[in-house]
């Protein structure tokens, strides 16, 4: 037998033996594991993740396997052996039944003989299924893709038959086995030994760097420190000790759906200091770590408080070079550049011996780190197409950049990137060693950053106090640069009592007041952000909108003087602080100006959309249009030679809007939908000529919002037979509803989801935070049927919960898996919920519940009538939580779904939960995988099984129930009716256990299956097992 230690001491072998061979290999391997259930399906979605290196998988395979056990182990070596056989094994020979009862099933156990017989049918078998009703043309395109060889296409439709429940799996069952067999293998799968491990070599001890070196580096601690010490508060106003206000935000490894872990963890938060991790590489030779964030998030400050904290030698000291720069500040070079000119002339100029400091950098790459900020802001797309590995010949900014990231040029240094989400491509992703999302400020880091801001008695309190009060104002400061602008407009919101602000465009025109009466006279402030204030400062805000669009249109976003005279914009607009000095200018040049943040730059440009006079109000449609075919490249040189507030105004706006990046544009047709709507629609039309062109604009707008609605309905694809129609939104549609939010109007919203006619909204990855919650729920709960809404993998935490709870009354299931919740957020979900007889299924899985949440779960089963289902795995109850949910369950007479796995009920918990179930006479389903249940628990289920009429599915794996357990269980199946599968995996049992059940089963003709994998069974006693009845999955 193999050992565990045996198998982990061969692990380097093993995984040179994985990835000797190709792609499809492994994934034959991964065929074999699955038929012979080593495998769970959740393991195999994790390991068949597109795009991870091979290596990665394979090490990810060999963890998965080597936590299930030695015969897991086992398992392993075997399949690796079939998938490296020449010939067919006689396993692969065989023949399945063609009209079996559980068709899924089947085409897992037989799934490598499938493969085989259809890889060279495959084109044939999608074209009948298409035909009779089994796939749609959509899903046909997707296995059909040119990327995918013929194996792997049918695989992905074996894929496809496991979760669909039309009929698929059955015709696939009936049709396979009437194609021929091919003779040869489609493919040569690990058939080459792996080459003999090269011999060690001893890495070199790093040379101590000569006297230039040790003056450079000194220089470069020095400029690096002067640069990053301390914090523009956004308008340079003022600037505050990077130290004394850094707040950490949320940092987040990324993780793919159906990780190898078992049982699935939420993603691993981080701190700064955790950025080099060596957990959740996606690529172990790549150098890039990408940081990845909303605007607002916090990206370009957590990348300063690096750079603090290596100049002042507190962190980070393993790099002995820290180069910082912004892509913003780099897409404006036009010249050529090498490695050398970058470094030195564009970062920091060694003032003796250049070419030995440069020498030193290019033999010691991994001492060096570089940070890229703002990649988003960069106008040329990755490609890998033109490759340049020469350090000394220049080359165009963009070119030299992409290599850098791909590692052709300093190989092992270190790169840091910082983006938002939409600006990253599949192709850069390929060449990330790490991906971390930043999810802006905790509850907690709010609190934490206001105190830091206002150190004076009272003030924080008072300003914490009305974020508490006011959920919509709170889930927007979960941005730092909305709580920057909280901090900002204190004395506004404390004092004048007009109403705290609820949309972005509130907060922005917020802000707007604050700077125009910071430059008014005294008198002014009593008024606030009246006409008057506005009318006397338009021809300033009308030049910054100018330039603003300009420059979102031509991808620029830091302006030299010519492009500022250009825009008419001079010394008085730039007092008013919304364009400040931008950093790391070029050395002897004039520091360039740009705005204070990219979501001003938005700002300003709707602003000008909105109020210029100049422009007709048909321009409008180009902000909400999808961007359309054409030459972005070609367009852009005529956007940039089209001069700021020439005569050819409209055409050149056009173009600019159409060329404009999408997530800027974005951002702007929010703003400029919060700017037209009636809330502030008297405030803008006394600085207008003419009312009716204010009217016209929002009329445009309210049109231009509720056709690209339409066109994102009439493209959802029709409901396949059988099953509910589900929309898988993008975040494309998450800004759209935004937008409708930021015009709040009840009607446009009653209008904009009477097309919207689908039994489940999916919104998995959209990067949903407490301000999506709030657009979501101001125009969902407008729907006339209800809806599942999954929101699995957002940022959406307790106060997004609560954005979320005025459209609890159109939904009829609610899936928040993976959202930082806690008790605070479920309780009062819970208490809205006990009202909504609509709502009849919760997903909570993967967030940070507690025993404290039990008393209000328990009374939503006591309440509830009509309740089906409630999922809590992997969170934090222990046996007195589901003591007090078993109160509720005995209340309940609805529920048909229970999952409690990855928790620690132990077996009181599980004991409490087994009487509760008894005499349940609807719960079908009950999950207590992973909980920490013995043999004492096991006595109670048994108990349960005795009285039970209903229940239909126990699964009790990754606990230790041993054979006592089973035997407590197999007395319960002898007088059980209903249960039909029964999953006992990893609890070591052996031979003694299996006995107990199979006697149980001669008595028992309901149960259909008892999965007995990752068990204490021998090759030989699970052939002999299998034999004596077939229900027993081993």
């Amino acid at each position: 037998m193999c050992t565990q230690e045996a198998f982990q001491a061969q692990r380097s072998q093993l995984v040179g033996l994985l990835v000797s061979g190709s792609l499809e290999g492994f994934e034959s391997v991964l065929d074999w594991l699955l038929s012979w259930d080593v495998l769970s399906w959740e393991d195999y979605e994790g390991l068949s993740v597109l795009g991870l290196p091979l290596s990665h998988l394979a090490r990810r395979l060999l963890d998965t396997v080597w936590n299930k056990g030695a015969w897991a182990c086992e398992q392993l070596l075997a399949a690796v052996q079939e998938a490296r056989a020449d010939g067919p094994s006689p396993e692969l020979r065989g023949h399945w039944d063609p009209h079996s009862s559980h068709p899924a099933r089947d085409l897992q156990s037989h799934r490598p003989a499938i493969v085989r017989r259809l890889c060279s049918h495959v084109e044939g078998v999608l074209d009948r299924a298409q035909e009779r009703g089994f796939v749609s043309p959509y899903e046909c395109d997707e296995i059909r893709l040119p990327v995918f060889t013929p194996s792997q296409r049918a695989r992905r439709l074996l894929d496809l038959a496991t979760v669909k429940v039309n009929g698929l799996a059955a015709f696939l069952l009936q049709h396979v086995q009437e194609l021929p067999v091919s003779r040869t293998l489609p493919f040569k799968a690990l058939c080459q030994v792996p080459p003999p491990a090269r011999p060690h070599v001893a890495r070199p001890l790093l040379c101590l760097p000569d006297a230039a070196c040790t003056k450079y580096m000194s220089k470069l601690r020095a400029t690096v420190s002067a640069q990053s010490r301390f914090l523009s508060t956004y308008d340079g106003a003022e600037n505050l000790c990077l130290e004394e206000i850094y707040t950490e935000n949320v940092l987040e490894i990324r993780t793919e759906v159906g990780a190898a872990e078992p049982p699935q963890k939420s993603p691993a938060a981080l701190g700064l200091e955790d950025l080099f991790s060596t957990r959740g590489h996606l690529n172990e030779d790549a150098d890039t770590v990408l940081v990845v964030g909303e605007a607002g998030s916090g990206k370009s400050t957590l990348l300063q408080q690096l750079h603090l904290q290596w100049a002042t030698g507190r962190d980070f000291q393993e790099f002995l070079f820290v180069f910082p720069f912004s892509c913003r500040q780099l897409q404006c070079i036009a010249k050529p550049l090498s490695v050398r000119t970058l470094l030195f002339e564009h970062c920091c100029w060694p003032d003796v011996g250049q070419q030995e400091v440069f020498q030193f950098l290019l033999d010691h790459p991994d001492r060096v780190l570089l940070t890229f900020d703002g990649f988003d802001e960069f106008r040329f797309r990755f490609t890998d197409r033109e490759r340049h590995c020469s350090p000394t010949d220049p080359t165009s900014v963009q070119t030299l950049l992409f290599n850098l990231l791909q590692g052709n040029l300093l190989k092992n240094a270190r790169k840091v990137l910082t983006s938002r989400p939409d600006a990253v491509s599949a192709f850069l992703r390929k060449y990330v060693r790490t991906e971390l999302t930043l999810k802006g400020f905790s509850e907690d880091g709010i609190e934490l950053y206001l105190r830091k801001c206002h150190r004076e008695p009272g003030v924080a309190d008072r300003l914490v106090g009305l974020l508490r009060a006011t959920s919509a104002l709170h889930g927007l400061c979960h941005l730092p640069v909305f709580s920057w602008m909280v901090s900002k407009c204190h004395q506004e919101l404390l004092l004048q009592g007009g109403g705290s602000p609820k949309t972005t465009t509130d907060m922005y025109l917020l802000i707007l007041q604050h700077f125009l009466l910071h430059g008014a006279p005294p008198d002014s402030a009593r008024r606030g952000l009246g006409p008057g204030l506005l009318r006397a400062r338009l021809p300033t805000l009308l030049h910054l909108g100018r330039l603003a669009l300009w420059g979102l249109g031509t991808s620029c976003y830091v302006f030299s003087t010519p492009q500022l005279q250009a825009a008419h914009v001079d010394s008085e607009d730039v007092s008013l602080g919304f364009l400040v000095h931008a950093k790391r200018g070029a050395p002897g040049s004039t520091a360039p100006l740009e705005f204070l943040h990219i979501t001003f730059q938005c700002f300003f440009a709707a602003f000008y959309l909105a109020l210029s006079a100049e422009l007709p109000p048909s321009l409008l449609r180009h902000v909400f249009r999808r961007r359309g075919p054409g030459g972005p490249l070609l367009a852009r040189l005529r956007a940039a030679l089209c001069v700021p507030g020439s005569r050819r105004e409209e055409g050149s706006v056009a173009t600019l809007l159409r060329e404009a990046e999408p997530h800027n544009l974005q951002i702007t047709a929010a703003f400029l939908a919060g700017l037209v709507s009636r809330e502030h629609r008297v405030l803008l039309a006394e600085c207008q000529a003419s009312e009716k062109a204010l009217l016209r604009r929002q009329a445009c707008a309210r049109r231009c919002l509720a056709r690209s609605l339409r066109e994102h309905f009439q493209a959802i694809p029709p409901a396949v037979p059988g099953e509910a129609k589900s929309m898988h939104a993008m975040p494309g549609f998450v800004w759209l509803i935004r937008s409708l939010y930021e015009m709040r109007e009840e009607q446009l919203a009653r209008e904009a989801v009477r097309g919207l006619n689908v039994g489940h909204l999916k919104l998995t990855f959209c990067g949903v935070g407490p301000a999506e919650c709030a657009a979501l729920a101001f125009v969902l709960r407008h729907l006339r049927q209800p809806v599942a809404l999954q929101l699995d993998h957002n940022s959406v935490g307790d106060v997004g919960v609560e954005q979320l709870l005025p459209c609890l009354g159109v939904c009829k299931a609610l899936y928040l898996r993976d959202n930082n919740i806690s008790d605070r957020g479920i309780c009062k979900l819970i208490e809205h919920a006990l009202h909504c007889e609509k709502l009849q299924k919760l997903a909570l899985f993967n967030n940070k519940l507690t025993d404290g949440c039990a008393h209000s779960m328990a009374r939503l089963l006591g309440c509830r009538r009509n309740f089906l289902a409630l999922r809590l795995g992997n969170n934090r109850i222990t046996a007195a939580g589901a003591q007090v949910l078993a109160q509720g369950l005995r209340a309940n007479a609805s529920l048909q779904f229970l999952g409690f796995w990855g928790n620690k009920v132990g077996d009181e918990g599980a004991q409490a939960l087994a009487e509760a179930v008894g005499g349940h006479q609807s719960l079908k389903w009950l999950s207590l995988v992973g909980n920490d249940i013995g043999s004492a628990a096991a006595r109670a289920l048994a108990s349960m099984l005795e009285k039970n009429v209903a229940l239909e599915e126990l699964c009790l794996e990754e606990n230790h129930l041993q054979d006592e357990g089973v035997c407590f269980l197999a007395e319960g199946l002898k007088s059980n009716s209903s249960l039909k599968v029964l999953k006992l995996s990893n609890n070591r049992v052996t031979c003694l256990g299996a006995e107990a059940l199979l006697k149980a089963l001669e008595r028992n003709d309901t149960i259909l299956e008892v999965w007995l994998r990752g068990n204490s069974f021998s090759p030989e006693e699970m052939e002999r097992l299998s034999h004596r009845d077939a229900r027993l999955l081993l």
